[in-house]
This record gives structure tokens, C-alpha cells and sequence, in this order.
């Protein structure tokens, strides 16, 4: 089969969760933003709100509420999440759930809407192909509402005028791939998923 550019682009984004310090270009976060604007969404409502955070210090404290609230099945030998790109359920020794990425865009969307959380994901699968075409590394973190759990957290909504009925569904990180780094591989597409009729 030919793959055409998108293909090739879907087929290498991986997980990313190690970053270099240096931000994003704002061009990039723009088209990034576009293609998540562009997303479908049910009804056409277009109803998620992309909060770009690219405050060093309100990332690291919101990322490291998140930790203080995440409790995930640690991992073992046999199951884990990435050996490559360590993920907080791999290594309990880090700290931040943000994994210190330099942009940090929460979206949040209504809270009673039967499809918020689907709207979220697919603007976050279109940010996370735009972002891999660009060259810059993205990872998808759920549970979004835990990084607020907190007073800090709830002066960050008021401050950010995060409308009543909303709530944050998940986060998405961005940032360029630490260059000692290998990109992560991918792992064998398990068989007998499509069946056909």
C-alpha cells in the first residue's frame, strides 16, 4: 500500500514526555491551535476551550498537583507504559505530570454535554499529528481536572475566566524532543482487530 504524507505522519507520531527547555515557535502553536480548531466536533458545536499555558512556573506547580492527585497502577517488569519515555506509572520518582514540557494547553469543555470528552480527544489526536509533522513532540494527558484539585488550581480558573459548567477534560503537552533522544518505536500492531463482514 502507498502511504501518503498524512499516513507517514500518523505512523511516526509517538508519546513524547522528555522535551528540551527551549519554547515552541508561535507560528507552530498556531497552525498546532489550527488544526485542533479545525477538529470535529458533535453538532458542529465547536465547543472546547484551548488554554495555552506556556508559564514555565504555573505548569510546573499544576503538573505537580496533577501528580499529587494521580494514583496510577505503578508499573511492573512484564506491563508498563514506555521504557523509552517514562511515563508517571513507570517511574514514581517523577514529580510533574506535565513532564516539564514547555507548553501546556488544557481543554476544557462543558461538563453536562454527552460529548465533551470525545470533542476533547479528537482536537487533541488533530493537534498531536500537526504537532508531529512540525517536529515537535506531544503527549496526551487525561484526567485533566486533576491539576486543579487544589486552591492554586481553582485561582488558575479565575484567572483564566474558564466559563461556569466547564471543566478541564484532559491536557496536551508540547515541545520540541529532547535531541539525545531516540524517537520511541513503535510497537507491533496487534492482529484480529478489524473484523470485516
Amino acid at each position: 500500500m502507498t502511504e501518503n504524507e498524512v499516513m507517514k505522519t500518523i505512523m511516526h507520531r509517538r508519546a513524547i514526555r522528555r522535551f528540551e527547555e527551549m519554547q515552541i515557535a508561535e507560528d507552530e502553536l498556531g497552525q498546532i491551535l489550527q488544526a485542533g480548531m479545525y477538529a470535529p466536533s458533535a453538532g458542529g458545536r465547536q465547543g472546547v476551550i484551548f488554554a495555552v499555558c506556556q508559564d514555565a512556573k504555573v505548569n510546573e506547580r499544576l503538573g505537580k498537583i496533577k501528580r499529587a492527585n494521580s494514583n496510577p497502577h505503578m508499573a511492573t517488569a512484564t506491563s508498563y507504559v514506555s521504557k523509552e519515555q517514562p511515563s508517571i506509572a513507570d517511574d514514581p520518582k517523577i514529580v510533574n505530570a506535565f513532564y516539564d514540557a514547555p507548553t501546556v494547553i488544557t481543554m476544557f469543555a462543558l461538563r453536562n454535554f454527552l460529548f465533551s470528552v470525545d470533542d476533547c480527544a479528537v482536537a487533541a489526536e488533530n493537534m498531536m499529528i500537526m504537532a508531529d509533522s512540525l517536529g515537535i513532540g506531544s503527549c496526551y494527558i487525561g484526567q485533566g481536572w486533576t491539576a486543579f484539585a487544589d486552591p492554586y488550581g481553582q485561582e488558575i480558573l479565575k484567572k483564566w475566566e474558564i466559563p461556569d459548567g466547564y471543566y478541564a477534560v484532559m491536557q496536551l503537552l508540547l515541545g520540541y524532543p529532547r535531541k539525545e533522544d531516540k524517537h520511541p518505536t513503535a510497537k507491533p500492531r496487534k492482529e484480529k482487530r478489524i473484523l470485516r463482514f
